[in-house]
């Protein structure tokens, strides 16, 4: 435990330093399962003061949700504010501590949206892996500048017992590697610029469990060079290593050095994560972080606390924000009152009465807020939402869950809501067919650790499905023109749908246009957008709104009323994009375009009930003329296993429906990359440590959408029929 005094002295530390916004470090760790981010944010809280140097590295101090400790794995993200001494002033470092594991991605996107800088750690032996691409892609789509630390040196000198050279080669690679992803994710500014550099000081390299790191600056600083490094390790002196070249020391000094603080990142960022007008005065306040302008922030997390109620994670971008202020939810449209307020020192909070923008701050008093939300003063009711936090995969993997008893179903559904707030890559949806209510993630522990297991813990009894799999339907040609007639036949709707060829479903997929709606003055840059991708020019700019994968364009010319009906049309396009005429799966990859219609004068006659049935029966027929057909998703993996084992992984895949794409031999190592169809991936895993005696592992690359093949359509349509109680 920390003595009183000295938490006292670090409260007082921080308070003195969180209103400084150029002394102010908002980072995030990210990285690889098993990379080791935890025990490295040990490392950095014992040399703060926040938890005792002698149980650092094993402490695993941030994975304090009684889950994380069970599985041995990161579940949440997790802050914690520090301060650090570089150069003779204290720097405040809010850090964010993600998970590594795929399932629980989300909760790194949204860490990425709080911070401006990210520490990537990678471990030496495996190299950069799957998930150490996904957490800088996260990184880059959020403009988060990156640096890089090389984790378990130590694994290096000692169990490989690799020659100076054999480590600067591998070292260099791994660098080389973490380069060619950022150049391959970053925007074309940034493409040179965030490069990580051993020279310039954005690398360093260490052992988080054995307390030390080396970096280019600590070496110029106290002549200690790589050869010593080596021959402390050999000779078992790790402890007095730590001392000369603490890891605390060398990480926090490079990422002050070369991480922004939060007016230098938001002139970059806000023009990618807020959509509104930035030569406004409120665009000019959230692009300086000025702190006299008014209160606009984001909530990027929110959990329950059993004491406090709601806590939401807060990034302030302008203005500041004060105890007991009112304060207006721009994304649910209500008014509440910040109760308390404070930064994370881990599962505490310290109380701060006001904090500034460029802060990441904890408040209580949000109740029913979301994580997502914009919030900011009440004469702002009128602001341009944040983007939306898009995670770069889907929810693939639904299950059912129901009560056992019928009493608890209010309980149940209060408590789905409340994962759905937290978490939005968790979907709750209850199916008007069959009164299911089902629950969609990204991977079968993402369900299983934050739904199941919370469930269970609010004592409530309930019985959970097998993971059922989430389609997609498509168009495989253009259709004719279809009719849609009102119940009242005074209006008419003609229909036409075709396929979107993969670039635009891609530009759709990647988030770079707003899904909804295309606003006036959002058009130029769609259409612009669509013509890149290889849409017509007439067609681009006569896109009406976006939805998923999706897009609804209207082609018709001088229909007066149209305006009148226009939301109509898109609730339409949107209701058969969530249930295609198959199998009530969602669409993906139609263009549904309006080419004519004639509408009654009289409003009265073209009201929802109307106009509703009319266009959605139409957009139906229309893409069952184009012949409908169904999408599954696969997942394209990499699997590590030694290579006496490659024959049983091969047949385990082959026995699931699944393709080898790449083989990769290194050393008695050998690395397959896969695709497997989802439907057919459950107990893969366990599939995958039995055939290689639980020395294999598994990593997810990304996830796509193929046509199932026409003889086992049928089949599968007929499946997701029986289950949803469809005709």
């Amino acid at each position: 435990m920390i003595k009183m005094a000295k938490a006292d002295l670090i409260v007082e530390q921080i308070k003195n330093t969180v209103n400084d916004q150029t002394k102010i470090r908002n980072i995030a760790i990210a990285a690889h399962i098993d990379h080791g981010k935890t025990t490295l944010t040990d490392n950095l809280l014992a040399s703060s003061g926040l938890i005792s140097e002698d149980t650092a590295g094993k402490q695993c101090f941030m994975d304090f949700d009684k889950q994380e400790q069970e599985r041995g794995i990161t579940i949440y993200s997790a802050n914690v504010s520090m301060i650090h001494n570089f150069e003779n002033d204290d720097y405040l470092i809010n850090l964010i501590d993600t998970p590594g594991h795929v399932d629980f991605g989300g909760d790194v996107t949204r860490a990425m949206r709080a911070v401006d800088g990210c520490v990537i750690l990678v471990d030496s032996v495996d190299g950069v892996m799957p998930q150490t691409e996904t957490v800088v892609r996260q990184a880059l789509k959020e403009r988060v500048k990156p640096t890089l630390f090389i984790n378990k040196m130590d694994r290096l000198i000692k169990e490989l017992d690799l020659t100076p050279e054999k480590i600067q080669e591998r070292v260099t690679k791994i660098i080389a590697d973490v380069n060619i992803l950022i150049e391959k994710a970053a925007p074309e500014e940034y493409k040179k610029k965030w490069r990580v550099n051993v020279m310039e000081g954005s690398v360093a390299f260490g052992s988080a469990y054995r307390n030390w790191a080396l970096s280019v600056a600590l070496m110029k600083k106290t002549g200690i060079t790589f050869k010593d490094i080596i021959q402390y390790t050999k000779e078992g002196k790790e402890k007095e290593l730590a001392n000369k070249a603490n890891i605390s020391e060398v990480l926090l000094d490079m990422v002050i050095k070369h991480l922004p603080n939060p007016r230098e990142s938001q002139d970059y960022r806000i023009k990618k994560i807020w959509g509104g007008n930035i030569e406004s005065d409120l665009g000019k306040s959230l692009a300086q972080s000025n702190k006299d302008g008014p209160f606009v922030g984001m909530i990027t997390n929110t959990m329950q606390d059993p004491q406090a109620g709601t806590i939401s994670t807060i990034r302030v971008f302008s203005g500041t924000i004060t105890e007991g202020m009112e304060i207006w939810n721009a994304s649910q449209e209500g008014i509440q009152r910040i109760q308390q307020l404070g930064v994370y020192a881990g599962p505490r909070r310290v109380p701060i009465e006001s904090i500034v923008c460029g802060n990441i701050v904890a408040v209580t008093g949000l109740s029913g807020s979301s994580t997502g939300d914009t919030i900011c003063t009440t004469q702002n009711k009128d602001i341009e939402l944040f983007e939306s936090i898009k995670h770069l995969f889907e929810p693939v993997v639904t299950k059912a869950i129901e009560v056992k008893n019928i009493k608890d179903l209010p309980k149940l559904i209060d408590v789905l809501k409340q994962r759905g707030r937290e978490d939005p890559t968790i979907k709750v949806s209850i199916s008007e067919d069959t009164g299911e209510t089902l629950v969609a993630g990204l991977g079968e522990l993402h369900i299983e650790a934050k739904v199941e297991r919370f469930i269970k813990d609010k004592g409530i009894d309930i019985n959970v499905s097998k993971p059922i799999v989430i389609y997609k339907e498509g168009v495989m040609k253009e259709s004719v023109e279809v009719e849609g007639k009102t119940p009242n036949k005074h209006n008419k709707f003609m229909i036409k749908v075709e396929p979107l060829p993969e670039k635009i479903i891609n530009l759709l997929k990647s988030g770079e246009v707003k899904q909804g709606k295309i606003r006036k003055q959002d058009l130029n840059e769609v259409s612009a957008a669509l013509r890149e991708a290889g849409m017509e020019t007439p067609k681009a700019k006569k896109a009406v709104a976006i939805h998923d994968q999706n897009l609804f364009l209207n082609l018709t010319k001088g229909i007066v009323q149209l305006n009148e009906v226009i939301e109509l049309l898109i609730q339409s396009f949107k209701e058969v994009c969530s249930e295609g005429p198959l199998a009530h799966e969602p669409l993906m990859g139609v263009s549904i375009e309006l080419m004519d219609a004639k509408l009654h004068e009289d409003a009265i006659h073209r009201g929802p009930a109307q106009v509703l049935p009319a266009v959605k029966t139409a957009i139906r027929e229309a893409i069952n003329n184009g012949v409908a057909v169904l999408y599954e998703p696969k997942q394209i993996l990499r699997i590590d296993a030694p290579i006496d084992y490659m024959g049983s992984i091969v047949k385990e895949v082959q026995n699931r429906r699944g393709q080898i794409l790449e083989m990769e031999e290194e050393g008695d190592m050998n690395s397959i990359k896969v695709k497997l169809p989802v439907a057919e991936m459950f107990g893969f895993e366990a599939g995958v440590k039995s055939a290689t005696a639980g020395r294999g592992f598994q990593s997810l690359i990304d996830i796509t959408y193929e046509k199932v093949q026409r003889d086992i359509m049928d089949k599968i349509v007929k499946e997701i029929k029986t289950r949803k109680g469809m005709k």
